[in-house]
């Protein structure tokens, strides 16, 4: 009998912004990025405002305290 195991998904340690993307660097060294189209608030904000953000869980999550923005690492990896 085998069972299913749900793949872990690896948190996030860094984040940044370029004119057109989020990019953010998981633990396991892996860096994912998507347009920044997929985040209205994230693509109407201030560079400034892009940069300050903070790690939600220890990583499983990103918030923009400044724009009300949260994004999941595992929305990222499904997507």
């Amino acid at each position: 009998m085998s069972t299913l195991a749900s793949k872990p998904v690896a948190d996030a340690v860094d984040v940044a912004c370029t004119d057109d993307e989020l990019v953010v660097t998981l633990a396991d060294g892996r860096r994912v990025s998507a347009p920044l189209e997929w985040f209205p608030r994230l693509l109407r904000a201030t560079s400034a405002q892009r940069a300050k953000w903070r790690l939600i869980g220890r990583g499983v999550g990103i918030h923009w305290e400044d724009i009300d923005e949260d994004v999941s690492v595992r929305s990222l990896l499904a997507s």
